[in-house]
């Protein structure tokens, strides 16, 4: 993946979270427990693009 196509990626998921924060009526506890949801898969996201951690096929969820 090139890096800017990473910037893109990361600019898109920004805005997106922006818009949702700004223009979509949640409580707060909802926003934060979204906000921090978001920000745990794009760090693993990132982790798994620079080949920090191996990959995310092999993480199995139930």
């Amino acid at each position: 993946m090139s890096l800017i196509s990473l910037v893109i990626v990361l600019l898109v998921v920004g805005i997106v979270l922006w818009l949702i924060n700004s223009y979509i009526p949640m409580q707060t506890t909802i926003k934060k427990i979204l906000n921090a949801v978001v920000i745990i898969v794009v760090i693993l996201w990132l982790l798994s693009v620079f080949g920090v951690i191996d990959s995310l096929d092999t993480i199995r969820i139930g």
